[in-house]
């Protein structure tokens, strides 16, 4: 039985499709391995319920970093693992497809297929995420206009403009959702002398972030530790607190897109005025971004339905459209890899 799966290997988190039955797995990009008996432990929400509540000899880590794999041996035990989920543990060796940033380099490449193939797979392609990210959120990318993407994840933001089924021009930063997470605990540190933790961080930027125009109206309160007194200590915050905390990485997205626009053929700015910027990834879902970006650039700018499960989304729907894909679309064989 022939078998495709679909790998979008987020720093933050991994979603896995499967031909046929779309996303069946979507979870946190972390493993628990346990260096006495050297097996994996656990893998996705479990092992991110672990982080900082294990003994010594148990390790909980997020093997990728910024978007690329940092922990060879971790990325591989956790491709595995997920493969054989969504194999339902059958032994069946699949096509897979994997999902990386469009500034990858050669030596990243090979880690991400070597990773791929020691897991399992039977023959392993590659997409890069504009592509990936623009087929999941519903635009013809095969008519030669130009339209623009910027995904935001976890580890990285990947801008590029794309028409006639190839990525024309991109940009690559390792900005995104986790360092605005450190950008928000810097910031409450600061400020109020409190350290709070990375999910207070993550879900004060989910409930009360607005990058654009925020009011000081929206509040919520947070937990952590007095760094005078060393002692647990609540807070209010708002919008404005978070505003401070992220204009400066925004802003920095804001000029990625200014920067890709400006090498970028006047035809190709010409569609874009039109067709207008599409933001996806968890990134797209900050608070006013879509706002910001429209207003800085001056281009109409609109968040993707589901921005989270574009690139899975695309992945997933790339199989079909491999022969047209000849740009952002590649065969490991291209490379040489065995």
């Amino acid at each position: 039985m022939a078998l495709d799966i679909g790998i979008d290997l987020g720093t933050a988190n991994i979603i896995i499709t499967v031909s046929g039955r779309g996303i069946v797995i979507n979870e946190p990009s972390v493993v628990a391995y346990d260096k006495k008996k050297r097996a994996v432990v656990a893998v996705g929400k479990e092992a991110y319920r672990m982080i900082g509540r294990t003994p010594e000899y148990i390790v909980a880590v997020r093997p990728l970093k910024d978007g690329v794999i940092s922990d060879n041996d971790m990325t591989q035990a956790i491709i595995k693992e997920f493969i054989h989920m969504a194999n339902n543990g059958f032994m069946v060796k699949p096509r897979v497809v994997l999902c990386v940033p469009s500034s990858i380099t050669d030596v990243e490449k090979r880690a991400v297929v070597e990773a791929a193939l020691s897991a399992g797979a039977r023959k392993v392609f590659l997409i890069e995420e504009p592509i990936a990210a623009l087929i999941g959120a519903g635009v013809d990318i095969s008519k030669p206009n130009g339209t623009m993407v910027v995904d935001i994840g976890g580890g990285t933001a990947d801008v590029a403009i794309v028409s006639f089924n190839g990525i024309v021009q991109s940009r690559s930063i390792k900005m995104a959702g986790n360092k605005f997470d450190a950008a928000i605990i810097r910031h409450i540190t600061q400020k109020y002398k409190i350290l709070i933790g990375e999910k207070t961080a993550e879900k004060a930027k989910m409930q009360i972030a607005n990058v654009f125009r925020p009011t000081g109206e929206t509040k919520m309160v947070v937990r952590g530790r007095n760094l005078i007194k060393g002692l647990p200590e609540s807070i209010e915050i708002t919008d404005l607190d978070i505003y401070e905390a992220l204009h400066d990485n925004a802003m920095e997205v804001v000029e990625q897109i200014k920067l890709v626009l400006e090498s970028t053929p006047p035809e190709l700015v010409g569609d874009i005025l039109s067709s207008g910027i599409t933001l996806t990834g968890g990134g797209a879902l900050l608070g006013g971004m879509a706002e910001l970006v429209s207003d800085c650039v001056g281009a109409p700018c609109y968040v993707a339905n589901k921005p989270i499960e574009c690139v899975a989304r695309g992945v997933d729907t790339a199989f079909k459209l491999s022969d047209e894909l000849l740009d952002g679309f590649e065969q490991v064989q291209l490379y040489g890899f065995r």
